[in-house]
């Protein structure tokens, strides 16, 4: 059964720092483009950021510009997003998610894969 488990998600102090990791079971995602995407409480999802199967990033959001970044570790079957200098704009649930259909990132969050979430929360 493929599947996505995301963890790391809490309550954090504006100006904190997160690390969230997603781990993928059921297939081996080497060739996949993964992402992650955010929704946060009455606002559609958006795209965050997103990692090739080469490791390009793409930043889907102007606000994370040179707060999170993404990486991935193949033989851990991982994924992982690092924030940091978080804002209470930041809170969402953070989603991660595979597009076994291309190895780059397309710029959509048109992914086939999705985890269940993880809930991050900034506030003092």
């Amino acid at each position: 059964q493929l599947q996505l488990v995301e963890s790391g998600g809490g309550l954090v102090q504006p100006g904190g720092s997160l690390e969230l990791s997603c781990a993928a079971s059921g297939f081996t995602w080497d060739y996949y483009a993964i992402g992650w995407i955010r929704q946060a409480p009455g606002k559609e999802r958006e795209g965050v950021i997103c990692i090739s199967r080469f490791g390009d990033t793409t930043n889907y959001l102007d606000s994370a510009e040179g707060r999170f970044t993404i990486s991935r570790d193949n033989a851990k079957n991982t994924v992982y997003l690092h924030m940091n200098t978080l804002k209470p704009e930041d809170t969402a649930v953070y989603y991660c998610a595979a597009d076994s259909r291309r190895d780059f990132c397309s710029g959509s969050v048109s992914f086939d894969y999705w985890g269940q979430g993880t809930q991050v929360t900034v506030s003092s």
